[in-house]
């Protein structure tokens, strides 16, 4: 078994370990599962490649971090992506708003904040025109000074979005134009979860994202995301050129919509719409393992995202267990664990293109003992906790 690289869980007692029943059973199934697929993936021809995707880009701005990593470079910027596409990645992650005169624009936050006069002004990223959202933040023209940028922590903190290399805040059609091309895009529709939407409305905004995709994507993998179930089945409805995948927290979080409070309702959802895909939390996945061979019985794609995708363990577990891709905030640490971990597909000379779907079946699976097995189960309880 190779080393892992990065981040690693200290103290982790022996090998020798009894595995808890509900993730050994997990395990098992996955097993069993492997030989029977093995015979449906040589049918379906060459090997499926397991896909790292950048989390708005090279990683996300945790401000407040000690960890410098995540202050390297602004979040959902063209520097970010372009940054993320120097390592095996497959994708970026980005998430989608539209402005008031519709235009697509990159921000992850539904508020944008700044300082007028010593006092914090905060707006709906959805309630300002263009000209006006590209005023905050370091300008493309040299010499003009943008509003300064600050960020709302969950503490309730406001801090300054410092970076170390910080960049202009783009629309989406700048990143189809700058952004190397060889890089799929993963495009998250991001709705404000305090917010009701009509369907006009929906379809209103989807709209405003399709016309500029449709544009300019030309042969750039794309597939859609959204935690807005009514969003999500909605851009499938709209179009059938690029998946949609479904976002859920997958029962770490309820809300009042019971399609986002569990892996289960997610396949339902998937099943009844046509969606192609599920992007739970990867905490989900630990806690109900028993949901991937149903994920994976309804022809599902599955990929996660969350804080335990940084640390390499985590990730080779879950390939193991069968998901496809992570989404990931420390891009250099995770490609090289994944390198050298999991075998690339020597048939695969092309970008993985999870817009296409090669990916539901990882066709190569790393060869490991029952030893090695205990003591990657024995990690996964310390990890999710």
């Amino acid at each position: 078994m190779a080393l892992l690289k990065a981040a690693r869980v200290a103290d982790v007692p022996t090998l020798d370990v009894v595995v808890p029943d509900h993730l050994a059973a997990a395990a098992r199934v996955r097993l069993d599962a492997e030989s029977a697929a093995t015979t449906k993936r040589q049918q379906r021809g060459a090997g499926r490649r397991f896909a790292v995707i950048g989390h708005r880009g090279k990683g996300m701005n945790a401000l407040a971090s000690p960890d410098r990593r995540l202050q390297e470079v602004k979040e959902n910027s063209v520097r970010s992506f372009n940054e993320a596409a120097r390592f095996a990645v497959d994708y970026v992650e980005f998430d989608v708003q539209v402005t008031k005169d519709g235009c697509p624009v990159i921000f992850h936050d539904d508020i944008i904040l700044t300082e007028e006069h010593g006092k914090i002004s905060d707006k709906r990223v959805t309630d300002l025109q263009l000209e006006d959202f590209l005023q905050y933040g370091p300008q493309n023209k040299q010499g003009k000074n943008g509003k300064p940028l600050l960020r709302k922590m969950k503490d309730g903190r406001v801090l300054n979005w410092n970076v170390q290399s910080d960049d202009p805040l783009c629309t989406l059609q700048e990143a189809f134009e700058k952004v190397t091309p060889r890089l799929g895009f993963n495009v998250e529709l991001k709705f404000d979860d305090h917010l009701a939407y009509e369907e006009e409305e929906l379809t209103h905004i989807l709209q405003a994202i399709l016309k500029v995709v449709f544009e300019c994507a030309k042969d750039r993998p794309i597939i859609f995301s959204s935690f807005q179930p009514d969003a999500a089945q909605l851009m499938r409805k709209l179009q059938s050129t690029y998946p949609v995948y479904f976002l859920t927290n997958g029962g770490t979080e309820i809300y009042a919509d019971v399609r986002r409070n569990s892996l289960e309702e997610a396949v339902k959802l998937c099943l009844s719409t046509g969606m192609q895909g599920i992007v739970s939390e990867a905490r989900a996945v630990f806690r109900f393992p028993t949901a991937i061979p149903m994920i994976k019985e309804a022809d599902l794609s599955l990929l996660t995202y969350g804080t335990l995708n940084n640390v390499p363990e985590a990730v080779y577990m879950q390939h193991l267990m069968g998901v496809n891709g992570v989404i990931v905030d420390l891009v250099p640490e995770i490609t090289g664990a994944v390198s050298d971990l999991i075998a690339s597909p020597e048939t695969d000379t092309e970008i993985n293109d999870l817009s296409s779907q090669v990916v539901k079946d990882a066709a190569s699976t790393p060869n490991f003992t029952q030893r090695e097995i205990s003591f990657l189960l024995r990690l996964m309880p310390e990890l999710v906790q």
